[in-house]
């Protein structure tokens, strides 16, 4: 793999792009197509962990010692893969491919312990930090760095992140490994090309409410986004658009989709590969249309390497099984975890409403507009279960949507499945019982709250992602799982850098700023140092309580900050020690020292944040 850097790179490959969608469009014609059989299939991403539950970047040598071709790499050093093997849709499928990824990860849990680590199920990790996200995480494999740079030769800018939440996240980023943070459980779907238009647009429909049902990722580096961040996040961490002050009318890689479907899959192929510039080339790539005069399958290589780069939430898929071409629906929204029977149960709801889409639904591209679908999505990966969404054109709370109208939609899909009564019964009993309880992001917010109680963000993250372990090892489903609350505990090592101790929320003031509202921020916070920081967030001094504390109200008046002030405070970042930073506050008679990243002000640490 490799980037398209010439234009003849570029012709020779969008000529075998061409190629695949006219041998796509012919095996449709000609019937080549299976259209009879349905199979299930997945791809289960992971984290790995140390002991402490920290991310630890150990995916290779976990691979090295599994030595299975199932499992494969993800951008981070402290994520895997694993790909199970397709399944028929009938009787106990979802029982099969629950055993099948039980004892695939319980030999990866087995890897990683043999290497000090765990792996964890989690659409985002807890106690990821910016650290994480450097280049020195990525894994070190070709593929991964060619798409960085051709993404960011595409953007020629940085990325910038904004999240807002019940928290706001910001943030500059110069490559694309925050795609490292998501890990999913992505779900496939064989379905008939006789109706693959009509099932998509359906796919669509429902996956806002499908979402809703199973959110897990509510946090990132410890602030409370959306319910389901991932898709907040993955959306902007990998967007080739450049920021202008033109109105861009380009569309996100990362996509829901702009409108309803039409014609056939072939269509939706072609909009990909005309909207969508392609990134990357593969060696080896073939004539598809002279393979299938040749009476040869074509596995369309250069159209499923665009289509790589092409991240639509409902993405359309080609493959090829036993010689057969086939086309699929992948469901790419649903987040890893918080169990394995949450996942299977996930699937099995959106499996089941696939195949029991009612009549009536036939219509949906007429009667509905696809603006309201979509306005959906976004409002339950916002707020999950408590979304209010346009369902059939009447405004309706997801949560009784999904108990009232779509379980039972799921339980006739699956029984005109031949899937086992108890099957269904059993796994939609996990959804039914998550709406009346928790799902992961409910679980995941309710509980760093209370241990934020307690403890540092740091410790709390640390707590959150131990219990979360100790219930997946148990595969006991999350509506099941009680809250946590500020009385339990557990011995973890805390590193004795300062990130882990400091406070990160910190009041500032400006130079422009009085000396009386300096002085009234500290008497009514009970803080004794205040950093004066300048536009750009930079660190230009150090305001401290005994300097000021015994000033009248004259004095406040008529002084300035920068009358009394430290200029150039003595400053430490993050990534050093509690006794360098006790050394340095001993050495200069100090209580508190402005913690920098990047020259930027993030935080600050004082004697009373020292471990007792």
């Amino acid at each position: 793999m490799s980037k398209l850097t010439s234009k003849e790179d570029r012709a020779h490959y969008m000529n075998h792009l061409l190629k695949d969608l006219q041998a796509l469009q012919m095996m449709l014609e000609g019937d080549q197509i299976d259209k009879y059989t349905i199979r299930i299939g997945a791809e289960q991403e992971f984290c790995l962990t140390n002991k402490r539950f920290m991310p630890f970047n150990i995916g290779l040598e976990v691979l090295d010692i599994l030595n299975d071709s199932d499992f494969t790499t993800e951008i981070g050093s402290y994520n895997l893969e694993l790909n199970l093997n397709p399944l028929e849709l009938r009787s106990s499928c979802f029982s099969l491919l629950h055993d099948q990824m039980k004892g695939k990860l319980g030999k990866a849990q087995k890897a990683a312990e043999s290497l000090g680590g765990n792996i964890v199920l989690t659409g985002i990790l807890p106690t990821l930090s910016t650290k994480h996200i450097s280049l020195e995480n990525m894994t070190p494999v070709p593929r991964y760095s060619v798409l960085n740079e051709a993404i960011k030769e595409s953007r020629k800018q940085d990325f910038m992140i904004h999240i807002r939440g019940a928290d706001e996240f910001n943030l500059m980023h110069d490559s694309v490994m925050l795609e490292g943070c998501n890990t999913s459980f992505q779900m496939h779907l064989q379905v008939s090309p006789d109706e693959f238009v009509d099932s998509y647009n359906w796919a669509q429909t429902i996956s806002a409410p499908v979402l809703a049902a199973a959110t897990n990722s509510p946090l990132l580096f410890g602030k409370e986004l959306w319910a389901e961040t991932r898709i907040a996040l993955f959306s902007q961490s990998i967007d080739t658009r450049a920021r202008s002050n033109l109105l861009n009318h380009k569309h996100s890689r990362v996509s829901f989709g702009n409108d309803w479907h039409k014609g056939n899959v072939v269509d939706i192929f072609k909009e990909n590969v005309f909207g969508y510039r392609s990134l990357l080339t593969s060696e080896y790539l073939r004539d598809s249309v002279e393979l299938l005069n040749n009476n040869e399958t074509p596995r369309l290589k250069a159209l499923n390497l665009h289509n790589g780069t092409v991240y639509r939430w409902n993405r359309p898929c080609y493959g090829v099984f036993n010689d057969k071409p086939h086309l699929r629906i992948e469901n790419r929204y649903i987040p890893s975890g918080p169990t394995l029977k949450d996942e299977i149960a996930n699937m099995v709801f959106w499996i089941g409403l696939m195949m029991g889409r009612p009549k009536d639904m036939n219509e949906i591209t007429s009667n509905w507009h696809y603006k309201d679908v979509k306005n959906n999505f976004y409002a339950a990966a916002r707020y999950g279960l408590a979304t209010q969404m346009r369902w059939d054109n009447k405004l309706v709370a997801v949560d009784q949507l999904i108990l009232n109208e779509l379980l039972p939609i799921a339980y006739k899909g699956l029984i005109r499945s031949n899937v086992d009564k108890d099957e269904a019964d059993f796994y939609l009993s996990i959804i039914e019982r998550r709406i009346a309880y928790n799902t992961g992001s409910t679980w995941i917010t309710k509980s760093f709250r209370n241990l934020l109680k307690k403890h540092k963000a740091y410790k709390a993250s640390q707590l959150l992602t131990s219990f979360m372990f100790e219930k997946q090892r148990m595969d006991y489903p999350v509506g099941r799982w009680a809250v946590l609350d500020i009385s339990q505990t557990k011995d973890f090592e805390v590193p004795d850098e300062i990130k882990n101790h400091m406070s990160f929320s910190v009041f500032t003031a400006d130079l422009t700023d009085s000396l009386q509202f300096a002085h009234d921020i500290m008497e009514w916070k009970n803080i004794h140092h205040l950093p004066i920081i300048n536009c750009d967030q930079q660190l230009i001094g150090l305001l401290s309580w005994t300097d000021i504390q015994d000033l009248d109200d004259a004095q406040l008046r008529n002084y300035s900050i920068e009358d009394y002030m430290v200029e150039n405070p003595i400053t430490i970042t993050e990534y050093e020690t509690i006794e360098q930073a006790k050394s340095l506050m001993e050495l200069n008679n100090f209580h508190s020292l402005p913690v920098l990243r990047n020259d930027k002000l993030v935080g600050i640490i004082t004697s009373r944040d020292f471990p007792k």
